[in-house]
């Protein structure tokens, strides 16, 4: 495999095996260790098995859409390109400022879980108690647990998607030996009568499960977020992204079944983690729930690791584009990885702790909206650019498009309906809502500074024109009112040239005070100039 330099300044090293493990081991994380018993309680046995085939004919849907996107768009950034190049800046700006928000609610709720799920191992670990959130007090030794944890993964990224995907590589084969044991546990020490009631609490119950499956299958949109890292045809980079998908249902879909056969319901609503109980009771060896520990603790770190992939790379392309500040546009020249969106987002990850237990589930639910909302975005541009550019090359096309794009449109409207108030998912006042509000107040504050640019396969090249323009025509302003208040009755010349037409004027600002003066007058060098609105050059 040769590497190649991207226009970026990313190196194409990722193999098939390599973005197989990224994706599947980012889909899998560790919701399955400390969710699951809720979920059979809440669904019963198969219920919880069921929602899940549902979740993921959702989300396989809308990996449809991104499969064929990606083959025909293989750059970093994924959805962000995809939603500019349908739909424009500020509609880009928001399908790409949401995905944010959703990947670095993963990262965020490692960060949290890593300490959480060395209780087990660990019983007395919270020592120092510093302060209580929720309800649940927070203690010095639990943060630092999340805090090193964060600051490894953090380096790890920092160094290069090599090394991070060689490390990811060998936790989702531990991984994966950890979930055959589970299964062989299961055919030999697994009890029918264990998986009663099949289902439980009727429609709401599977509702309850549903809505937390986008939270728990995002991951495989980590692919076209790395595409310039991957070294691969892009038909087959599509591929492989609806493969992780079919691993990640048929993964949970047997956490469900095998946890649901080692344990009977009184048992599961004790257990502090029920999925390692199951995997003791199964092989009747308490060493074995040990081993699925390290397993979820495999499973938190593949997540970690791979979203930290995915947002750095969303956060860069941002950037690149003009919509977020160019410090996130690094490169760092020797690792070849976006060095200050992997801090950025590492630095999160950092303060997660801090919040204590209670931030998992609040993270949980805020990042499942926002992932919602970013896959109807991405159905939306699918469609939009089938209908608008059916010749564009798609080296991987969907049969019957117009109907896969409409229905996942449809189920992420659905899906996402859940989270408002009064419904099953509600997000919790007022905690979960403060996440979301504060995020998109920064988000506003953002998308309105951002320049209107219409749809197109040029759309970024002229986003990037518009923002240089801004950004001179605010510098420009900033002299001139340094200048009149050095020199109040100054005379300034000015040459403004239209971006779009190429063309020049120049003409005479006569000013009196810090402000645009009432007179435009004739350039006395070149004699030609003409009357303009009371407003700064926008160049």
């Amino acid at each position: 495999m040769t590497d190649h330099t991207t226009r970026g300044g990313f190196v194409r090293v990722l193999g098939r095996l390599d973005v197989l493990a990224i994706a599947f081991g980012a889909m899998i994380g560790f919701g399955w260790i400390v969710l699951t018993g809720g979920f059979l309680e809440d669904a019963g046995t198969l219920g919880a098995a069921l929602a899940f085939v549902l979740g993921g004919t959702v989300v396989a849907l809308v990996g449809l859409t991104y499969a064929e996107l990606v083959s025909a768009m293989p750059a970093v950034g994924g959805e962000h390109n995809y939603a500019l190049r349908a739909l424009g800046s500020r509609p880009a700006f928001i399908t790409s400022w949401t995905l944010v928000l959703g990947y670095v609610s993963v990262v965020a709720f490692e960060a949290v879980a890593l300490p959480q799920t060395l209780l087990y191992l660990v019983p007395e670990l919270p020592a120092g108690r510093l302060w209580s959130i929720a309800g649940y007090d927070v203690y010095a030794t639990w943060v630092a647990v999340g805090v090193v944890g964060a600051v490894v993964i953090t380096a790890l990224n920092y160094v290069g998607v090599r090394p991070a995907a060689v490390f990811q590589g060998i936790a989702v084969l531990f991984l994966l030996a950890v979930g055959v044991l589970l299964t062989i546990g299961s055919f030999t020490g697994g009890s029918t009568a264990n998986m009663q009631p099949l289902f439980s609490g009727g429609l709401s119950g599977l509702l309850v499960v549903l809505v937390a499956t986008p939270f728990l299958f995002v991951g495989f949109d980590v692919i076209p977020q790395s595409a310039e890292e991957i070294n691969l045809p892009p038909r087959r980079i599509g591929t492989l992204l609806l493969v992780s998908v079919l691993l990640a249902v048929t993964w949970y879909v047997m956490i469900m079944l095998t946890v649901g056969s080692g344990l009977a319901p009184g048992q599961r609503a004790d257990a502090e983690l029920p999925t390692a109980d199951a995997m003791s009771a199964l092989w009747n060896s308490p060493a074995m729930g040990t081993v699925l520990v390290l397993g979820g603790i495999a499973g938190i770190v593949t997540s970690w690791n791979g979203f930290l992939i995915g947002a750095s790379r969303l956060l860069f392309a941002m950037a690149s584009s003009g919509m977020l500040p160019r410090w996130f546009a690094r490169v760092h020249p020797r690792f070849g990885s976006p060095s200050n969106a992997v801090l950025f987002v590492g630095g999160l990850s950092v303060a997660a702790p801090l919040f204590g237990e209670q931030m998992l589930v609040w993270l949980v639910d805020a990042g499942s909206l926002s992932i919602i909302a970013a896959y109807l975005m991405v159905a939306l541009s699918f469609l939009v650019l089938r209908r608008r550019e059916p010749e564009m090359p798609r080296p991987f096309r969907v049969p019957a498009g117009r109907t896969v794009g409409v229905l996942a449109i449809v189920l992420s409207l659905g899906t996402g309906v859940l989270f408002l108030p009064g419904m099953p998912a509600q997000l919790i006042w007022p905690w979960e809502w403060v996440i979301v509000g504060l995020w998109w107040l920064a988000g506003i504050v953002l998308v309105l500074r951002l320049p209107r640019v219409g749809p197109g396969a040029d759309a970024e090249d002229r986003l990037i024109d518009a923002v240089r323009v801004g950004t001179i025509a605010d510098q420009t302003r900033q002299l001139f009112v340094f200048l009149l208040r050095r020199a109040p009755d100054a005379r300034i010349l000015v040459r403004t040239t239209s971006p779009t037409k190429g063309s020049y004027q120049c003409w005479v600002a006569e000013v009196s005070s810090p402000g645009w003066g009432p007179r435009r007058l004739p350039c006395p060098r070149c004699r030609r100039g003409r009357a303009v609105p009371r407003r700064p050059p926008s160049r």
